[in-house]
């Protein structure tokens, strides 16, 4: 499972309708429990440098600051994010073959129908995805 703050969800879908039509991306970090579970504590949003609308690349530069970042601030590097402007919250064949880390969530925003979108995670080793549980959490006051 893995555990979303309603804010960052905000975050990453006002974000990811800024970048229409391109494929937004970014990085997600925070904590794992021993049981396996994730809490996204932070969340990175990066140049697609490609700006394509059916693919993202990361700025290495922007990846390699957040990477720091996560670093300095004690959490773990736990996956990435993109939206899909046009095509379904699933992984493509090519966020398919670019999935480098088994470990890793991907999670994919559909913008698809830009009054619902939709966002998942996945886990994916090789050509096989796995929809991973994923809850969107509100703010404790």
């Amino acid at each position: 499972m893995i555990r979303l703050k309603q804010d960052d969800y905000d975050k990453i879908l006002a974000y990811a309708k800024s970048e229409l039509p391109n494929e937004a991306c970014g990085l997600i970090a925070g904590s794992e429990t021993d049981q396996g579970d994730k809490l996204v504590e932070k969340v990175y949003l990066l140049t697609n440098i490609d700006h394509s609308n059916e693919h993202f690349s990361l700025d290495p530069k922007e990846q390699l600051a957040a990477v720091k970042d996560m670093r300095s601030l004690g959490l773990k590097p736990l996956g990435n994010w993109h939206s899909h402007p046009e095509s379904p919250s699933r992984p493509s064949d090519e966020d398919k073959r670019l999935a480098y880390d088994s470990k890793a969530s991907y999670m994919i925003l559909s913008l698809m129908q830009i009054d619902s979108p939709v966002l998942n995670s996945f886990k994916i080793e090789g050509d096989v995805s796995q929809k991973e549980e994923l809850v969107i959490i509100g703010v404790i006051k």
